[in-house]
């Protein structure tokens, strides 16, 4: 631990992060080469809190452009997010990681509800915590959950893991001349609507000075994040 920059971090991983290539659904091979990730972290005696989303599943927002009430088809995510839950905790727990999920929908028979109290038990007994069904409330993403989450359960760094290496300031996959930040500020990240994370997470992180890790989600980077190396791009104050 003496290691470690980070005691305890709160890692949000993207739904379509464990779709694998297909885009959609959850590839058994990828899920579980995103928990060695994990694992390997965890052994390194890190705290870990989860907040999956679930649009490799369901996507809310998009269901909503096309008809559905935005309520009933932000409920469908959360429990997609469910989903992608017990898919990873059931993968960690083949690897010897004790793991808890924890529902902001309450689904007794499949995990426990969520209680702050409860989380902080569970990470102070060196257990993975994950935390799903978002914050409990239509209108808000998994990103606003992970910062949330992050705050109340008192995580030191938020990552988020994605396909690509850190924020640019446009697309990588479309556009070969795009610039990787090293270094942005929230404010920064605001105005130029680099969406990294939504505006409502953003600001809270900002608001509470909880910085945000951006990096590649395979390759070690998390390890190497949680060791002080300059990899990714860092969200910050000024």
């Amino acid at each position: 631990m003496s290691k470690l920059k980070y005691r305890r971090i709160m890692l949000k991983l993207s739904g379509e992060s464990l779709a694998g290539e297909k885009g959609f659904g959850i590839n058994p091979e990828t899920v579980t080469a995103i928990c060695k990730e994990i694992a390997d972290v965890a052994d390194m005696g890190l705290e870990l809190v989860l907040v999956i989303g679930g649009g490799n599943i369901f996507r809310g927002i998009s269901s909503s452009a096309k008809g559905m009430e935005r309520a009933t088809a932000d409920y469908m995510g959360m429990l997609a997010t469910i989903l992608n839950a017990m898919a990873v905790q059931d993968a960690l727990e083949k690897m010897g990681k004790p793991t808890r999920v924890l529902s902001a929908i309450e689904t007794t028979e499949l995990c426990e509800p969520y209680i702050r109290r409860k989380g902080l038990s569970h990470l102070e007994k060196s257990r993975i915590v994950i935390c799903a069904g978002g914050t409990g409330n239509p209108y808000f993403t998994t990103d606003t959950a992970a910062a949330l989450r992050a705050m109340e359960l008192r995580c030191e760094a938020i990552i988020k893991a994605t396909r690509v290496d850190g924020i640019y300031d446009k697309d990588p996959e479309k556009h070969s001349d795009a610039v990787r930040f090293n270094r942005i500020t929230y404010k920064e990240t605001l105005d130029k609507e680099l969406k990294v994370m939504d505006a409502t997470a953003i600001t809270l992180a900002r608001e509470n000075k909880m910085p945000i890790i951006v990096c590649n989600i395979l390759g070690g980077n998390i390890k190497k994040v949680i060791c002080g190396e300059n990899i990714g791009t860092i969200v910050e104050g000024e």
